[in-house]
């Protein structure tokens, strides 16, 4: 046999092996793109929401701020959802089941948190290039971080008036 057959080769439970059916590897990456474009237009439609208002990376980090905590938790309860599948006795659905729960947790932790971000980050206005969003100026590096510190001052709690002192009598 060759190389690529066996490789796609998986020992079974009893001791024979079985040849991976092409059709579960398809269905499960079918499931993954799926999910991912899900994932990918629910992230995307906050952040161009958000740059219609001001610009590209405040709606990249606002987006990111206000749909990532849905998006995580969706893909841990469907991630332990597949998981289960690798509870089971039959050698397929098991790896099946650990491969897509791994995958909607790559999906859902480092590519919709770290790489769509850091992609609309880096690519600034040009990411939504043939729409009117690209000319819209990107604000300058002054402004931003002018606009950063005075957000850090604005979320900073107010020091309490006398806190540490006795009252004054």
């Amino acid at each position: 046999m060759n190389r690529l057959a066996d490789a796609r080769r998986v020992p079974t439970a009893r001791g024979a092996s079985a040849i991976w059916p092409r059709s579960l590897i398809s269905a499960s990456t079918r499931f993954l793109v799926a999910l991912g474009i899900d994932y990918n237009i629910f992230l995307m439609t906050r952040v161009r929401e958000e740059a219609h208002k001001r610009d590209t990376r405040h709606g990249a980090i606002t987006g990111l701020a206000a749909t990532g905590g849905v998006i995580t938790s969706a893909g841990f309860v469907l991630a332990g959802t597949f998981a289960v599948l690798a509870s089971l006795e039959s050698t397929i659905t098991t790896e099946i089941g650990f491969a897509v729960a791994f995958g909607i947790l790559l999906d859902t932790i480092v590519v919709r948190s770290v790489l769509v971000t850091a992609l609309n980050l880096d690519v600034g206005r040009w990411m939504w290039w043939p729409s009117r969003l690209t000319h819209a100026p990107d604000p300058a590096p002054a402004q931003l971080s002018h606009e950063r510190a005075g957000a850090l001052a604005a979320a900073a709690p107010a020091p309490k008036v006398g806190a540490g002192r006795p009252p004054e009598r």
